[in-house]
């Protein structure tokens, strides 16, 4: 079931109808039945590996903290391999396979593998992770392990965060589904808020990016310098809206349920640098990765290696975590690399004042979209082709560098409003005297602008597109 569903405004009501006329101790109970309907709608038979997930790492998790020693260790390493293998057998089978082939030819050697048609079942790298950070928290000694089954399958399939995150902690969400919290009248209204910018963000302002940005890419061979260019300011736009949209949308809908989902964006293109941007975009897998890949790596003196290497080894493995393809892998290894040339000394930091902050943020934000050429691209060798694209036709008229990009120049307005229009209200947000001021306007003032974004989005939505996070 997709968010931006007309499915989903129906039951997303009936869900929050039944669940607070249930007494608080059997809502767990509707919550994950209303979480295996959520996720079968999508994909019915892989709720089979979802339940295989669950039901191991249960186990798992009870068996580690009575062991002691090499044993527990043991079997902390035994659920990591069988989380990990799982994973790998979905989404990396056939990349390696192919991988394999491709390296066999440049070595001339022959070499066959027949792939398999599985299909890759939505959100496995997010159910992966999230089960993982679960066991290794009870081999730390830092959560005690859940005695409650079907509160611990809620944690791992709560509706909200199923499909793509927020990738939450079990010491953060496990204790409120035990304990939800009352709602509220300030609660509903900043739920209801959220929401609607998170709708915004989707179906208003990356729905309509992903037009121009497909036919671009679509084409890359016969596009210009400057059309390349802007499917990729588009594309930046595009993905940070899409799944940021898709956050705001899953921690409104939790916070209505009397939960509270971890913030997974903090305006990321306002950072001024680049260690500063991968803090704020994808927070909980970049501190998942921080906290269960980065400093164990870092501590471990015996390997010999260097915390900027290590950096790297991070983002490769993020990466790879993507999906099963180079152009994901070295995406992410070019960020990694410039983060770490770049560490810990920032961006130029000798233009002062207003100027330089904007200096700062405009070469932060052209750096990273760099690397999202890659990213964007289906095969290296489109990228390729993007950045040898970038370097021609830088005479090509506008009107004809919109019509490469499918869109007139009055649509082209329109989404550089939007986009300009968000990068707006993400400064101002980030003022308390801003947000401060906004709260005691008056009403009139307030509502005005909430059926302001009513209205666009009911005049320039294109509605009904998959979320671009839900193939990873």
């Amino acid at each position: 079931m997709l968010f931006n569903s007309f499915e989903y405004l129906l039951f997303l009501p009936m869900v929050l109808a039944l669940n607070y006329a249930l007494p608080v101790g059997k809502r767990w109970a509707l919550l994950l039945v209303a979480s295996c309907y959520f996720y079968m709608v999508l994909v019915p038979q892989y709720i089979l590996v979802l339940a295989a997930i669950i039901l191991f790492d249960f186990v798992a998790g009870r068996v580690i903290e009575n062991a002691v020693g090499v044993r527990r260790k043991t079997l902390l390493v035994a659920s990591i391999v069988a989380n990990l293998g799982l994973l790998a057998a979905f989404k990396y089978l056939n990349f390696f396979g192919a991988t394999l082939v491709d390296a066999a030819k440049l070595l001339g050697l022959e070499y066959h593998y027949k792939p398999v048609g599985w299909i890759l079942p939505l959100g496995l790298s997010f159910h992966t992770f999230q089960s993982l950070s679960y066991t290794i928290e009870v081999y730390r000694g830092r959560f005690r392990a859940e005695r409650h089954l079907g509160k611990y399958a809620l944690y791992v399939m709560f509706f909200p965060q199923l499909v793509a995150g927020p990738i939450e902690r079990p010491y953060n969400l496990l204790p409120q589904l035990h304990r939800p919290r009352p709602l509220d009248y300030a609660t509903v209204v900043s739920a209801l808020r959220l929401m609607l910018l998170g709708f915004a963000k989707k179906v208003l302002i990356a729905d309509n990016l992903a037009a121009p940005v497909g036919v671009v890419y679509g084409n890359l061979p016969g596009s210009s310098g400057p059309a390349i260019l802007v499917a990729t300011y588009f594309f930046a736009f595009q993905i940070y809206c899409d799944f940021s949209g898709y956050t705001d949308i899953a921690r409104a809908s939790a916070g209505l349920l009397g939960v509270n989902l971890m913030e997974n964006f903090k305006s990321p293109y306002l950072s001024q640098t680049l260690q500063e941007f991968w803090r704020r975009w994808h927070i909980s897998l970049t501190t998942w990765f921080r906290d269960y890949v980065y400093f164990p790596l870092t501590r471990r003196r015996t390997l010999h290696t260097h915390p900027r290497l290590n950096l790297v080894i991070v983002y490769l493995l993020s990466g790879l975590w993507h999906g099963a393809r180079w152009t994901y892998v070295l995406s992410f290894g070019y960020q990694g690399a410039l983060v770490a040339a770049f560490r810990p000394k920032p961006l130029n930091r000798r233009v002062p004042g207003t100027i330089g902050v904007f200096w700062r943020t405009f070469l932060t934000f052209n750096i990273v979209a760099s690397g999202f050429i890659i990213f964007r691209a289906a095969t290296l060798s489109d990228a390729g082709a993007a950045y040898a694209g970038l370097l021609h036709g830088w005479g090509t008229p506008a009107l004809d560098v919109l019509r490469e990009t499918g869109v007139s120049a009055a649509r082209a307005w329109l989404l550089v409003s939007l986009v300009g229009a968000l990068l707006t209200f993400e400064f101002l947000s980030a003022r308390p005297r801003w947000r401060m001021a906004f709260a005691s306007s008056p009403a009139v003032l307030r509502w005005s602008l909430y059926y302001s974004v009513l209205l666009s989005i009911a005049l320039f939505a294109r509605g009904g597109q998959q979320f671009i996070y839900f193939q990873f």
